[in-house]
């Protein structure tokens, strides 16, 4: 038996992302090893989407910071532990600190091959001086020990492109994740039928017709910056009725406390409402008028490539990966100007509620990406 091992510092990452790709693995004759914080699913509250995914899950007590040296440490014993147990033949990292930990654990080991996916660097343009002092270093030294390097975006990919990876490395650009395309398809003829199941479900969620919704879905945490979009909605109440708009968040996060004491000191509590981690946020995709992507960074955003297949209109932040998608055919405005996103959010007000088709949409879909990543998979591995 071949056995791979996929490490992320979260045990909802697997499940929320790639799931799919660990399927390519176990056609190829691998048995699926899974180590990450049990403790810490982050997406939802438990670990029931991994049940009868034929993977075996191996607890290793991952922190996501850095500077948590101790806990680091714990950690990268616990790896060294589980390499020493299991004649592994490939690792593939995810997330920072399982990127940084996983492959320091196995450098000694020139058997394994060792891939990791960035979902996005904390280096990029535009990123703070910091970013750049503390992560680039670090990385540009890790992809010494790094078989083969996936970037998500053209910007990430340019800059691992200059890294000297291991003996016969590569860096590869794959699109994403890759979201299924037919989840929210429309088909000639139909449209009245997708229309009342989007008034249906406007009106289970107690939303009246006339009421105009923005949605927003991530993590509730500084970097998702959702406190912009409350303050520009202050900021657009200010100088015009907004008792017909509502904003949803779907996420969870450290920042709970925080986003809800903003909602009550600028009186919206009737506009914002948190709607906590959402499983299945077709159903907010289908009841929206507008999604707001407001990401102070990202690497290629999942709940973007959501909102572009179900045709929404969209406001994003300037930011790589946002650009990457929707530059020509969204509102990208300044991830820090509340004044920006406030006008912008009146404009698509005053256009109406006309879906649209989004260009670039096809190149990440999941038959597309499954591609990309079977390719890689099978040039790192043809010889195990």
């Amino acid at each position: 038996m071949k056995h791979a091992l996929i490490i992320t510092t979260i045990s909802g990452f697997v499940p929320q992302f790639e799931q799919e790709h660990l399927k390519i693995l176990q056609n190829m004759g691998y048995q699926i090893h899974y180590a990450s914080n049990f403790n810490n699913p982050h997406y939802g509250s438990d670990n029931h989407r991994l049940e009868g995914t034929g993977m075996i899950c191996h607890q290793v007590n991952f922190v996501r910071s850095p500077f948590l040296v101790f806990q680091n440490l714990q950690a990268y014993r616990q790896l060294k532990k589980l390499f020493q147990a299991i004649p592994f033949d490939l690792v593939h990292c995810h997330t920072p600190m399982g990127g940084v930990l996983g492959r320091l654990a196995a450098r000694s080991m020139p058997q394994i091959k060792v891939l990791y996916t960035a979902h996005g660097f904390h280096f990029f343009r535009g990123a703070p001086f910091r970013n750049w002092l503390l992560y680039y270093p670090v990385e540009r030294w890790l992809a010494h020990i790094t078989d083969g390097l996936i970037t998500i975006n053209q910007e990430d990919y340019l800059q691992a492109k200059r890294f000297h990876l291991r003996k016969g490395g590569k860096v590869y650009r794959v699109n994403g994740v890759g979201i299924s395309l037919t989840a929210s398809s429309k088909k000639d003829g139909v449209f009245l039928k997708e229309r009342q199941n989007r008034e249906g479900i406007r009106s289970t969620l107690g939303i009246l017709p006339e009421e105009y919704v923005f949605l927003s879905i991530g993590e509730l945490s500084r970097r998702k910056n959702h406190q912009i979009v409350i303050r520009a909605l202050k900021r657009l109440a200010e100088k015009t009725d907004i008792s017909f708009v509502r904003y949803f968040i779907c996420g969870e996060g450290r920042e709970r406390n925080a986003l809800r004491k903003l909602i009550q000191k600028s009186r919206l509590e009737q506009q914002v409402i948190l709607l906590g981690y959402q499983e299945n946020v077709e159903v907010f995709l289908k009841a929206a008028d507008c999604f707001i992507l407001p990401s102070r960074q990202e690497g290629l955003p999942v709940a973007l490539l959501e909102a572009m297949r179900e045709g929404l209109p969209i406001i994003a932040s300037k930011i790589r990966g946002s650009r990457e998608l929707v530059e020509g055919e969204a509102v990208l405005v300044a991830a820090d100007k509340k004044e920006q996103y406030a006008d912008a959010m009146e404009k698509i007000i005053r256009m109406g509620r006309k879906r649209r088709k989004y260009s670039r949409l096809n190149d990440y879909s999941e038959s597309y990406v499954t591609e990309q990543m079977k390719r890689i998979y099978r040039e790192n591995l043809t010889d195990k």
